[in-house]
């Protein structure tokens, strides 16, 4: 008689069992995103466009729900997808403002394999990206960071950069709700006494005061002009509508995460390039090209440098797959039977 196979069975991860399996900082995340970008780099992966759902014809431009597949090669393919939703008014209700779900397949059979709270993972995976960056775009041994936007993405940005550069002595928060500023201020005070931090009382005063400047808003337009970025500055435009187009067109490096994924939505790489004005010629390099040593990154103190990061599927994927691992080895989690 012939064993009956094995049940299928799902892990599902809780934000608290993503915490418990080693994702409650920056750390376990470095690792994972750069192995994605430089796959990415090597085109070891593949990232179909992620499609994004709307519903309301004159909404917001952060109120979305986005399908992020991936497959991640290397030594261990893992294929998955991230399922994000977005409503920049999330905060009236007492949420935050992007919430997700990962699902990871097995690249053989093709069977799930885990379902993972995904807004954690995300944020995590999206300051992971910034602190990567930073270590070849920024000056070396920067010791001020600014960021526009003081909610969850802004605080896990601000709190990475700390966990990764011990020369960053001063942090510069703003937000246009200051109680939102002045509670990310006391946590970053409480988790790094020994970092200066302070609420800003413009975003023009809180982009001139850094060297390392994040934009984590929900704004529709742009507010940040050129002038307002010091020499030797890197701009991590994380939330992407933030700065003017002259910012891309004066800086001296334009870096992306992925071409296609940048071009497209009406983001302002995309308006560029369709009025002629930007071309994937005229980016610098793509980060996964910068962290492979493809392409040069930051090459004199003076250069402003700017990070246009879309985010990528491989990186969710990359990051749910190490959550799991980890998971898997603490025993951790709650088993779903798909019987």
């Amino acid at each position: 008689m012939t064993d009956s196979p094995a049940p299928r069975r799902v892990l599902y991860l809780s934000r608290a069992d993503v915490v418990a399996a080693g994702g409650g900082s920056s750390h376990l995340f470095i690792e994972a995103v750069e192995r994605a970008l430089v796959l990415h780099a090597e085109g070891d992966v593949v990232q179909p466009l992620k499609p994004y759902l709307r519903w309301r014809p004159n909404g917001h431009v952060a109120d979305r729900i986005i399908a992020m597949p991936a497959y991640v090669g290397g030594d261990e393919p893992v294929a998955g997808l991230k399922w994000i939703g977005s409503k920049h008014d999330n905060h009236r209700l007492g949420l935050d403002r992007a919430s997700a779900l990962i699902v990871l397949n097995d690249p053989d059979t093709h069977y799930p394999i885990a379902l993972l709270e995904g807004g954690l993972i995300s944020g995590w995976r999206t300051a992971a990206v910034t602190a990567l960056a930073a270590r070849h775009l920024a000056r070396r041994g920067f010791g001020s960071i600014s960021c526009t936007g003081s909610g969850p993405v802004g605080l896990m940005q601000v709190t990475a950069l700390l966990e990764h550069f011990d020369a960053v002595e001063e942090v510069h928060l703003f937000d246009t709700r200051p109680c939102i500023a002045h509670d990310a201020a006391d946590r970053l005070s409480q988790r790094f006494p020994g970092t200066a931090v302070s609420v800003a009382p413009s975003g023009a005063e809180a982009v001139a005061a850094g060297e390392v400047v994040i934009t984590a808003t929900v704004a529709e337009a742009p507010w940040l002009p050129f002038a307002w970025l010091q020499p030797g500055t890197f701009l991590a435009n994380v939330s992407l509508m933030d700065a003017h187009d002259d910012v891309y067109l004066r800086a001296d490096k334009v870096v992306i995460d992925d071409w296609d994924q940048c071009n497209r939505e009406g983001k302002t790489i995309h308006r560029l390039a369709q009025a002629g004005l930007l071309s994937r010629e005229g980016v610098h390099a793509e980060l996964g090209q910068v962290l492979a040593g493809f392409r040069p990154g930051r090459e004199s103190d003076e250069e402003i440098v700017v990070l246009n990061p879309m985010g990528l599927a491989v990186e969710d994927v990359a990051c749910a797959q190490a959550v799991h691992h980890r998971a898997l080895d603490a025993g951790v989690g709650t088993w779903l039977d798909l019987a």
